[in-house]
């Protein structure tokens, strides 16, 4: 264990003392947590989780090192990583590196050696919230200084960060549906089941206009996960009312969020957000209860949907809306992530639902 002190500050003034992890320096986001046991690889490449400082509920974590195959975009995402303990020497046949080790290739901040059980009791307790991790700058005077200039994730658009600058086609040989992907940020994982399930995919960036994308003549339209505030996402909330009525749409994730604004529903920011991979979603239409994967802290209201909307996904833990579809266009959404990675594959059902869809469309 690397024995430079470094300092966790919260916006409330809870302060967690550790060791540095990972790069030393300085970095501030939200704080959240994700109670995941394994996955931490994938975490850490989600572009949802931009912005954000990550804490793992699991105490060691690393244990299974990083590989090259196990990413969910081109570099990491998070704004900093916090665990209660580095496994250093990791045991896997397919590891070629430590996690702190991956860390500190990309200058990634984190901090070790803190109760997390306490620090994510106090996230429940208060609410996700922005936080500094440090190991540069020991001073609380001055970190508590620099905590107050930090944005706040609500009204915060953070899908630029992460969207690609330039269309591209994703590999693969699949031809028999041609889908585009709005990019507000999406996993790799979306864009392998989706070549798995026969589409052929072009990934267009956020800002991409529906004649742009209707210029394409897709099949279908993708609209993908990502960070920050959806509300703050107004141009992706004109494309999809744009593209509704005129090709099938599906959405996860942000995609979800977007979508229900485009119908005319509103979102509100979750108190500490669903970020795991054992997330109990009834699905209304079958009284199944799949076992999901989740990362998102901001939710629909369910009263705010219009008559032709029908909401088909429920969360077990909160009753918060997991899902809806149009009734009068070809068009539907889940608020988690039914590709996974990491987590249970009870939902890929969903990517079928989609092919069918364009097939009927």
């Amino acid at each position: 264990m690397n024995n430079s002190a470094a300092l966790l500050m919260l916006e409330d003034g809870r302060l967690f003392r550790g060791y540095s992890f990972g790069a030393e320096g300085e970095t501030t986001g939200e704080v959240c947590f994700n109670t995941g046991m394994t996955g931490y690889q994938e975490i850490l490449t989600d572009p949802s989780y931009c912005g954000q400082i990550v804490t793992m509920t699991y105490p060691h974590i690393g244990n299974y090192g990083v590989n090259r195959d196990d990413v969910e975009s081109s570099k990491i995402q998070v704004a900093g990583f916090v665990v209660r303990e580095e496994t250093e020497v990791p045991s896997n046949y397919r590891s070629d590196q430590s996690l702190g080790e991956y860390l500190r290739s990309v200058d990634i901040v984190g901090i070790q050696g803190i109760d997390t059980r306490a620090l994510t009791r106090h996230l429940r307790d208060c609410g996700a919230m922005n936080g500094i991790v440090s190991s540069t700058d020991l001073d609380e005077t001055s970190l508590k200084k620099r905590l107050k200039n930090i944005p706040s994730m609500a009204g915060l658009d953070l899908v630029p960060n992460v969207t690609c600058e330039q269309p591209y086609h994703w590999n693969g040989n699949a031809s028999s549906h041609r889908v585009v992907a709005m990019d507000f940020g999406i996993k790799y994982n979306i864009l392998r089941l989706l070549n798995s399930h026969g589409c052929d995919v072009t990934v267009v960036p956020a800002t991409t206009s529906a004649d742009d994308i209707l210029a394409l003549k897709p099949d279908g339209i993708f609209l993908s996960n990502g960070p920050g505030d959806p509300s703050a996402v107004t141009y992706g909330i004109e494309t999809v009312k744009e593209l509704l009525g005129k090709k099938p749409v599906f959405g996860i994730c942000l995609g979800h969020q977007l979508l229900s604004l485009a119908v005319g529903g509103s979102t509100y920011k979750l108190k500490f957000g669903h970020r795991g991979i054992n997330h109990p979603v009834k699905n209304v239409e079958t009284s199944e209860v799949e076992i999901t994967s989740h990362n998102h802290g901001f939710a629909v209201d369910p009263d705010s949907l219009p008559g032709n909307s029908e909401i088909t996904h429920w969360n077990l833990n909160d009753d918060t809306v997991e899902g809806f579809r149009c009734k009068d266009i070809p068009a539907f959404c889940v608020q988690y992530h039914p590709e996974a990675g990491p987590g249970p594959h009870d939902s890929r059902y969903l990517f079928q639902q989609f092919i069918e869809m364009m097939d009927n469309a």
